[in-house]
């Protein structure tokens, strides 16, 4: 792996786990020799982020993870609405649509008692992804979609857990993923739907409860 890769990925993973939290500051000298790289591909790593909106550049010399605000939280569901609805309705719609009935059963069977479990769950909602967009063969779409999930990850690292939402979210993708088996695109789109909006409004809660 290239060292700019090597520094991407390490800051990327410290600022979706939290360990670089909103507003912190990224200094290229003390970063460059914690990550064991030099400055040139710390800031190849950094424009990266950049360009991801997961940092930004305040001044020349002085660099910062990106804030996440209420507002931005619901900017980014309007696109991830918009985004997975089509993404699950060209799933719905796909030949071959075994590897959702099996997703199903594994839903069904989830368990979120535990921070080992939660920790499979959110596996398990990784391999959904995955069968969307294989499903979808739409790289744009699958494009677009990893930018959300990318930024996704943090704000569900910002929101504080919450089992009676966890609970509800793991029926919810048991029924997109059923529906999506059966290849009923409306019922697909339409718990997609409602999915969303029971997240979205967890997490704002979640937000203003810990302010």
């Amino acid at each position: 792996m290239r060292a700019s890769e090597r520094a991407y990925a390490a800051l990327l993973d410290e600022i979706q786990t939290g360990a670089l939290a909103p507003g912190a500051v990224i200094g290229e000298v003390e970063q460059a020799t914690r990550l064991g790289v030099s400055r040139t591909p710390l800031r190849e790593a950094l424009s990266r982020l950049e360009s991801r909106g997961l940092v930004e550049q305040v001044s020349p010399r002085v660099t910062v993870v990106s804030r996440i605000e209420p507002g931005d939280i619901r900017d980014l569901f309007v696109v991830r609405r918009a985004l997975e609805e089509t993404s699950v309705r060209l799933a719905a719609a796909a030949a071959d649509r075994a590897a959702f009935r099996d997703l199903a059963a594994a839903f069904a069977s989830s368990s979120i008692d535990g921070e080992p479990a939660r920790d499979a769950y959110y596996a398990l909602i990784g391999r959904f992804d995955e069968a969307l967009d294989a499903a979808s063969a739409n790289d744009y779409l699958a494009s677009a979609l990893d930018t959300v999930r990318t930024h996704l990850v943090r704000v569900r690292r910002l929101a504080r857990h919450r089992p009676e939402r966890l609970g509800a979210s793991v029926a919810e993708h048991r029924l997109i993923a059923s529906a999506i088996a059966d290849g009923d695109a409306d019922l697909a789109a339409h718990a997609t739907h409602v999915h969303l909006h029971n997240a979205l409004t967890s997490i704002l809660e979640s937000l203003e409860s810990t302010a």
